[in-house]
């Protein structure tokens, strides 16, 4: 499956990196696990990059939209869980 990242033009190849990475974290998050640190950690840098709350809105309205989970929702359980070291985002069965 192809899946379109929202990548600014101003940003550092570097920062582009670190984008993905985080992307790529969220992914683990609601595939295998990942630790919650280092979720958080991934979210942080994310928003050195992208401070604005509408423009990462609408970075996660994409991402969510083409990945099939919501950003905002990963990124919370792992701010709520903090006794918790591995998030991975249980689907819904029904």
């Amino acid at each position: 499956m192809d899946i379109y990242l929202p990548i600014s033009y101003e940003w550092s190849k570097e920062e582009v990196i670190d984008v993905v990475h985080f992307f790529d974290g969220i992914e683990l998050a609601n595939t295998k696990g990942i630790e919650r640190e280092k979720l958080l950690s991934l979210y942080r840098r994310f928003k050195e990059i992208v401070p604005s709350k509408s423009e990462e809105k609408q970075i996660f309205k994409q991402i969510d939209s083409d990945f099939g989970f919501s950003c905002y929702h990963t990124i919370k359980k792992a701010k709520e869980e903090e006794g918790k070291k591995i998030i991975k985002i249980e689907k819904n069965k029904g």
